[in-house]
């Protein structure tokens, strides 16, 4: 089961999902228009979900794709000729327009090479496939039926009507697609994320959107205080206005994995439609005018200081059409500094009220503060400062704890002389059980960023893996990325759980239970090197 950039769902408690389901039947246009508009999509960074199996094994549809379709916002049907010959066509057809009654999904019938008065009447080779399905599945005859003539009258498109070719056809359909994506990313509620409405006005008015120069906004701020948060939701809100863009998650982590080119080459990759691998310090001529004819919007989410220059990037603000917009999210200031940015806005914690809703979200999983526990959320809110992160890990673990247990927290908190973010989130690992401590360092080690069903297969038990990420999920520990289905650690909380791992052997690498760091293993490889060799000798 594969796609663009899509994994099978692991049964956890967030769902995995996609922007977009295919429905199609293989045999008739999985090498042809169906080929041509997953590409369309890939280039427009479409997150979508396409059955990679040529035939299928009996007429049930497999859980994997049930949950695909379930966790799907759009829901694209490609009729083709002989789309009624094939029961899992059909039942997958069934699915989907459940999933539309129920969660309001969008549904887009596309009518390739047949007249949708075929489908709707069952007339052609629609009907054809239906004389053989009266004899033999009468059961399901008119479930099938009901659902062919709902989805034709869905408006959709009919490639022999209006277009000039397949090629434009797809084009239409992928814009169509991309325009109520971005409507659905408009339309979030934002009530739901604690005191961030202004935050995401103040952050819009410092990119002066109606301007037509370049500009480049830092958002500054300490590690859990919502930096990405913002960048992500204002980066949906506008995006829509640029003809490129681009939001790069962890360049700290990618750049020191893979190095500075390689994440410039994606960043211009998707920026452009199109998968670039330049490999060199310097971008290509003509890769540089392209770049300077449309109008961008790129976002470097956690920046450090080694990758502070933008010319490491794409060549400087000055290299990109006028109206670009570029938005740095850092720790760092200094960073900001070197990138000659025009504005600067920085978060700060959340004022007491806002941070003691939050806080009271996650504890009690309402807004509605417990009379008898008030005063011990209130000394909880003033110790963690306002930071959303700390508020939201505290919360969590307090979740229907007794007020014995409260205290307890409360006392061991008091117990750290000088508040700091990083203790206060040590708290919450040290109360996690040995299986559980075990799992959290190895996703700060090895596994932030990767799929679940990868870091679930590896192991020995996939189900107690499954039990004991859900545990980690419900006490803020770690998420589920809403598109992938990728396991996902807050940077502050993967910064701590490496030094956990450091400070088992501070000085001797080879005494820590994992390594990671590929100067670490290069020292610990060498040392064994030599060690044995006096050994021969």
């Amino acid at each position: 089961m594969a796609s663009s950039s899509s994994s099978s769902s692991s049964g956890l408690t967030a769902q995995s999902k996609y922007e977009v389901f295919l429905s199609f039947r293989g045999e008739d246009t999985r090498n042809g228009f169906t080929s041509h508009l997953a590409a369309a999509l890939h280039r427009k960074q479409i997150q979508f979900f396409i059955d990679d199996e040529e035939l299928k094994k009996g007429d049930e549809i497999s859980p994997t794709i049930l949950k695909a379709i379930e966790t799907s916002d759009i829901s694209i049907i490609i009729f083709s000729k002989d789309y009624a010959a094939s029961k899992w066509c059909l039942n997958e057809l069934v699915k989907i327009l459940d999933c539309k009654k129920i969660n309001g999904q969008i549904v887009i019938p596309v009518f390739y090479q047949v007249d949708p008065s075929n489908v709707r009447k069952q007339s052609g080779s629609f009907g054809e496939a239906f004389d053989e399905y009266e004899k033999n599945f009468p059961n399901m005859v008119q479930k099938w039926r009901d659902a062919l003539t709902q989805a034709s009258n869905i408006s959709g498109y009919h490639e022999s009507r209006t277009f000039r070719n397949e090629a434009e056809l797809v084009e239409n359909i992928v814009e169509d697609i991309s325009q109520k994506l971005e409507d659905m990313s408009n339309s979030t509620d934002l009530d739901s994320f604690v005191g961030l409405n202004s935050r995401i006005e103040e952050m819009k008015s410092l990119l002066c959107l109606e301007s037509h120069d370049v500009r480049i906004v830092g958002i500054w701020g300490m590690g859990g205080v919502g930096k990405t948060t913002i960048a992500s939701v204002v980066f949906h809100q506008i995006s829509r206005d640029f003809q490129g863009k681009c939001f790069v998650a962890d360049v700290r982590e990618e750049s020191n994995k893979m190095g500075v080119i390689h994440v410039r080459d994606e960043v211009i990759s998707r920026v452009l439609g199109e998968n670039l691998k330049i490999g060199t310090p310097t971008i290509p001529q003509n890769i540089r005018k392209r770049l300077q004819r449309i109008k961008v919007l790129i976002v470097l989410d956690d920046v450090h200081d080694g990758f502070a220059q933008l010319e490491n990037l794409v060549g400087g603000s000055d290299k990109f059409s006028p109206g670009s917009r570029i938005i740095i999210t850092t720790r760092d200031k200094r960073v900001l500094d070197k990138c000659g940015v025009d504005n600067i806005f920085e978060v700060k914690g959340l004022q007491h009220s806002k941070a003691l809703e939050l806080f009271c979200r996650k504890a009690f999983r309402q807004n509605n503060r417990s009379h008898d526990l008030l005063e011990l959320s209130q000394e909880v809110v003033c110790y963690a400062d306002g930071n959303p992160l700390a508020l939201e890990v505290l919360g969590s673990s307090l979740h229907q704890k007794s007020k014995q247990q409260w205290e307890d927290k409360l006392h061991n908190l008091k117990l750290i002389s000088e508040p700091s973010i990083y203790k206060v989130l040590k708290i919450s690992y040290d109360e996690l059980n040995s299986e559980e401590k075990e799992i959290f360092l190895d996703i700060a080690c090895f596994f932030n960023g990767e799929y679940i069903d990868f870091v679930t297969r590896i192991q020995d038990d996939p189900m107690s893996i499954r039990d004991r990420l859900n545990i980690l999920i419900d006490k803020s520990l770690i998420t589920i990325s809403s598109y992938g289905n990728r396991l996902r650690m807050h940077d502050l909380l993967q910064e701590m759980g490496q030094i956990i791992v450091r400070q088992e052997s501070v000085k001797e690498p080879c005494k820590r239970s994992r390594l990671w760091d590929h100067n670490d293993v290069y020292h610990v490889l060498k040392k064994n090197k030599e060690h044995r060799k006096q050994i021969t000798w």
